[in-house]
């Protein structure tokens, strides 16, 4: 789901400012936004997301201003000079005409000043302190957003099961109509069939027997009773996971799947138009549900 956060603090060396934001993804994606220099404190930062978000692409911004340093604070950092010689004389033994670096480079270098008052540590340190405060907030921003998708997705079960009940007394009707009708076209059929004498060319007796057993059977097919006892039980679940809360996203994934079966088998079996205008609606909600059910957690 979507969210955002931004938190700014003071630290020693500056100003550190962190800013979280998500749009909706069926999966975990995280894109960071970290200048070079602080480059090395990503995976802290990496694993203090994953710890608290589960879904959505998610885009993590670090900025950093330092403060103007006064002279007597500054000093060199001399392992990393010490490691710039060396590998610049490496390459030097394979390319002798490579020019030296300057004075200048060198002193641009990230990490060749440092800071003699705040150490890397330290540093790091309210990074992630900044970061614990943003993922706060973003998490709070994200949890009230849920609470209204809640609410839109149990208004959708509101009326999905509105539709069920409005439908459900017309199943046994569809069939009694059907049936009525199936027996006089039938009853009619059979009676043209007759030998040459004019006898009917099956008896009354097996003439009925035969046309119970077609009516039974493609009654049996247009009987949605058991889809529509399927739909109720689904919603009462997804419902009651809702309200429940925690981890429902994959879950609600997988009721959304299986309430889509059961609409797509009511219009394929409807036999009549209050059905088939019902299975339309329900498919129309489901649908509206799945997009936002892939956005939670």
């Amino acid at each position: 789901m979507t969210g955002y956060a931004v938190v700014t603090r003071e630290s020693g060396a500056g100003t550190l400012t962190v800013e979280l934001k998500s749009v909706n993804s069926r999966f975990l994606d995280l894109q960071f936004r970290i200048n070079d220099d602080l480059r090395a404190v990503e995976p802290a930062l990496r694993e203090a997301i994953m710890g608290r978000v589960l879904r959505g692409k998610v885009e993590c911004r670090l900025s950093f201003g330092r403060k103007v340093a006064e002279a007597s604070t500054q000093s060199l950092n001399a392992s990393l000079l010490a490691s710039l010689a060396k590998i610049q004389g490496d390459v030097r033994k394979h390319f002798a005409d490579a020019p030296v670096m300057t004075v200048n480079e060198l002193l641009r270098w990230p990490g060749v000043i440092e800071d003699s008052e705040v150490g890397q540590e330290t540093l790091q340190a309210d990074i992630l302190a900044t970061m614990n405060d943003a993922l706060a907030a973003f998490v709070d921003s994200r949890t009230r957003e849920g609470a209204a998708l809640q609410g839109m997705l149990l208004s959708r079960i509101d009326e999905m099961e509105a539709i069920v009940a409005r439908i459900t007394p017309l199943v046994p009707q569809a069939v009694a109509q059907f049936q009525q009708k199936a027996t006089e076209r039938m009853k009619e059929a059979l009676g043209i069939a007759t030998e040459g004498n004019g006898t009917p060319a099956v008896s009354r007796e097996e003439a009925l027997e035969r046309i119970r057993q077609e009516v039974t059977l493609y009654g049996i097919r247009i009987d949605v009773a058991e889809e529509l006892s399927r739909l109720t039980a689904h919603l009462t679940e997804t419902r009651a996971v809702l309200k429940k809360g925690g981890q429902v996203g994959k879950r609600l994934d997988f009721m959304m799947q299986e309430l889509n079966r059961e609409a797509n088998t009511l219009g394929s079996k409807a036999a009549l138009k209050e059905l088939a205008d019902a299975s339309m609606a329900l498919k129309l909600l489901i649908e509206q549900m799945r997009e936002q059910v892939q956005n939670l957690e």
